[in-house]
């Protein structure tokens, strides 16, 4: 069977065509920006549901380069990253994955929750991230010079650490890194009004709550109420369900499953709603 390869694939595809709404806490803009014009990856710790994702593409937007996100996870391969032969119409056809893609097309390339992913698969990435800025294709006998506008990115959540799920000093010191967290009241409501597209008040009872509950994390939650489950009990009570049921079936449910906690959170529900 013949070889061929891959038809091109456009950066356009993966260009954001609109900005998407993001409020800084600090100076991690100018951070990434520095970053990306010395072209050095990026890592972003924080929790989950913090804000780390749509950073990404509001950095992504403004510095104008495509986005390519790989939902990291332990079942993704090599192979998931940089591609593999189909077959195709009775032809064998090289198909790039998005690794692969992003290193040819200069785009922003986001491994997001990396910790997620097996560390045979992540040491790929080594080479892209030092001065080399390379990507070996096994399959292939190829090596391919990233694009000179590559960056990579990395996120993971520093509270999911483990034994198990770590990462290895060898991949962390390749990154300059930025932390996030869950943003400043005032700030996380301004958030959830513009998200969600309710009044001040309802934003400001889910903050409050949101603070209570991560304020008890030491009890038993493995993390807090993030921002983002907050702006989908927003959105719950703007679709004029009660705000007390909103708040449980998008934030206290997800959290945990031990009735003891339920609890809990169900009191500091009612004292809000």
């Amino acid at each position: 069977m013949k070889k061929q390869q891959n038809t091109e694939i456009r950066a356009e595809d993966f260009r954001i065509t609109e900005e998407p709404f993001y409020l800084p806490a600090g100076n991690e803009a100018v951070l990434f920006q520095a970053a990306y014009d010395a072209r050095l990856p990026v890592m972003l710790k924080g929790p989950t549901g913090c804000g780390k994702t749509r950073f990404v593409q509001h950095m992504s937007f403004r510095l104008g380069r495509p986005l390519i996100t790989v939902a990291c996870h332990e079942d993704l391969f090599v192979s998931d990253l940089v591609g593999r032969y189909i077959l195709k119409n009775d032809e064998t056809v090289w198909r790039d994955g998005p690794l692969t893609t992003a290193v040819r097309m200069g785009a922003i390339c986001y491994f997001d929750e990396i910790v997620e992913a097996r560390k045979d698969t992540t040491v790929v990435i080594h080479p892209l991230t030092d001065d080399r800025r390379t990507l070996y294709i096994d399959k292939k006998g190829e090596v391919i010079p990233a694009h000179p506008d590559f960056l990579l990115v990395i996120s993971y959540n520093p509270g999911y650490q483990s034994v198990l799920k770590d990462m290895k000093q060898s991949t962390r010191q390749r990154f300059t890194a930025l932390t996030f967290d869950y943003p400043a009241a005032e700030h996380e409501i301004t958030i959830i009004c513009k998200e969600a597209g309710v009044d001040q008040e309802t934003a400001d009872r889910l903050v409050r709550l949101g603070t209570r509950i991560r304020n008890i994390r030491e009890h038993g939650l493995t993390e807090g109420a993030s921002t983002r489950l907050l702006i989908y009990a927003a959105r719950l009570i703007r679709q004029g369900v009660a705000g007390a049921d909103a708040c449980r079936a998008a934030i206290c449910q997800p959290l945990t499953d031990d009735e003891g906690l339920q609890e809990t959170l169900d009191d500091l529900v009612k004292d809000l709603f």
